[in-house]
């Protein structure tokens, strides 16, 4: 995020805030995951992959015996999402779609064969949601964004561990999205979260916060 707490500006184009060497960082992180966890804002904003880059870490998920790529999952209450999106057309792994309750028969019908569709309730519920994930095989999940779904885990506390990379700029702008919107909050002035690493990579700086006793298992 940028110092003033933003994931992007109000522009059309994507903001770059890390960089080379932090993003092979979150290369490595993706690759020790199960899985990767995107709002659908995001899929429609950013276009993302969520593949991993390395050819090296791609040939040693398949020597762990796992695909090369973790399972992307996404989560959305209207289902309204492009199958011509890059996180249906890349990439040979699994693509979960958890819709709200009423949507769910428009989701299938609109991605097809692109995607498993999976009822998560109505409103969605991310408990639900995690509960699934972890009957498939899911034990580490990786949540990417965008700021509501980073709200949500976080408010209801189902993130072990906060990875939070702060560029050196602002953006100044509150149409720009948000690394997390209101909402109540865990941690707070009498249960602070547990700073476990600072590093600096570049220009940015990478903190590392344990958020629950599941943290570093």
């Amino acid at each position: 995020m940028s110092i003033d707490g933003y994931l992007d500006d109000a522009s059309p184009d994507r903001l770059l805030l890390s960089n080379d060497a932090d993003f092979d960082r979150v290369d490595d992180v993706r690759a020790g995951c199960d899985a990767i966890l995107v709002g659908a804002a995001t899929i429609r904003q950013d276009d993302p992959r969520l593949l991993i880059r390395s050819p090296r870490r791609r040939a040693a998920r398949v020597a762990r015996g796992v695909p090369a790529d973790p399972v992307k999952v996404t989560v959305t209450g209207s289902g309204g999402i492009d199958p011509a999106a890059r996180f249906f057309t890349t990439g040979e792994s699994l693509k979960l779609v958890y819709c709200a309750s009423g949507v769910a028969d428009k989701a299938r019908d609109k991605l097809g064969e692109n995607a498993t569709i999976v009822d998560a309730g109505d409103p969605v519920d991310l408990q639900r949601i995690t509960q699934d994930l972890a009957r498939r095989g899911i034990s580490r999940l990786m949540v990417e964004g965008g700021g509501h779904m980073h709200t949500q885990f976080l408010t209801q506390g189902l993130a072990d561990e906060l990875q939070l990379v702060v560029a050196p700029l602002f953006v100044g702008d509150s149409r720009a999205p948000r690394f997390v919107y209101d909402g109540t909050f865990p941690w707070g002035p009498r249960n602070r979260a547990r700073l476990a690493e600072v590093r600096q990579i570049g220009d940015v700086v990478l903190l590392r916060y344990g958020l629950t006793e599941r943290f570093g298992e």
